[in-house]
């Protein structure tokens, strides 16, 4: 009778090890109901490593000289990456109408305009950004500069390579594919004019020292990434961006996220396309306790 090697199982215990782990390292947090998923997914970086189990694997992630490596490929295993050229039309309009104008007015001596798009998963949406930006064609002359960043080694890669496949385009006017984008055996190339304002970073929201090498941002972009955390770790990462932004300078959100009881530092500007986030310039704001 052939013998099979029985299949690993997750116990209550390293899961919470592993859990908090992760959740320390970048805010991502996995409830009870994740248990499964973590067992699938992880189960098969501890076959890899040819671990015992996953007790084994979590004093890797502890200890092991490869344990930063390690995390970054759970990072890839268990982040969501679903996004395309364009989305949220509305709130785009809002930056290019109104929010762009605004901070061009009030920079006009300086002629620089920086944004960081956070969480930027495969690169459409800073891509999406510069490209508005060309269109415009009221920028010559500035300093434009576009960071997007993601904690996924694979999405940044991806993002880096700058080709896409039609599901990336779902939203995408044809103009743009004409005018920004290279057809190849691969799917669409992204032309140089608009890779030559962006630079794609990995980084981790909670690497404070990563953080604070951006400098200071006009508009920060973090759509559909706060619901991924819990409630500290939001306000946590609030408190960055607050900290990143210029007085002034705007936070957008997904449309199904909020600063209600994460922060109090932050004015809702009720703008004619859309609802987004700015710094204040006061000193009493905070983020809520």
């Amino acid at each position: 009778m052939p013998y099979f090697e029985p299949e690993l199982q997750l116990t209550e215990e390293e899961f919470r090890l592993i859990r908090d782990l992760i959740y320390n390292h970048c805010g991502l947090f996995f409830d009870d109901d994740s248990k499964y998923l973590l067992d699938r997914r992880l189960g098969q970086r501890v076959a890899h490593h040819n671990l015992s189990g996953f007790r084994e694997y979590y004093q890797f992630l502890k200890y092991d000289r490869r344990r930063d490596q390690e995390i970054a490929d759970i990072m890839d295993l268990l982040t969501t990456n679903e996004t395309y050229f364009f989305r949220e039309a509305f709130q785009l309009r809002a930056f290019t109408d109104e929010i762009v104008p605004e901070v061009m007015k009030l920079k006009q001596r300086e002629r620089t305009l920086r944004i960081w798009s956070a969480g930027c998963s495969t690169g459409e949406e800073p891509y999406t950004i510069a490209m508005l930006l060309l269109e415009m064609g009221c920028l010559h002359g500035w300093r434009v500069e576009i960071v997007g960043s993601d904690i996924s080694q694979r999405v940044v890669q991806h993002a880096r390579k700058g080709i896409y496949t039609k599901a990336s385009f779902r939203a995408t006017d044809e103009r743009y594919l004409k005018r920004f984008f290279t057809e190849t055996d691969e799917g669409y190339r992204i032309c140089d004019e608009v890779r030559e304002l962006v630079t794609i970073s990995q980084m981790n929201l909670f690497d404070a020292n990563r953080l604070a090498l951006l400098g200071k941002m006009d508009v920060i972009f973090c759509r559909n990434v706060i619901i991924y955390f819990d409630q500290a770790s939001k306000k946590r990462v609030i408190e960055s961006f607050y900290n990143t932004l210029r007085g002034g300078g705007y936070l957008l959100l997904g449309h199904s996220e909020s600063l209600m009881n994460l922060s109090t530092a932050f004015a809702l500007r009720h703008l004619k396309n859309d609802m987004v986030y700015q710094k204040t310039d006061t000193t009493g704001g905070g983020v809520a306790s």
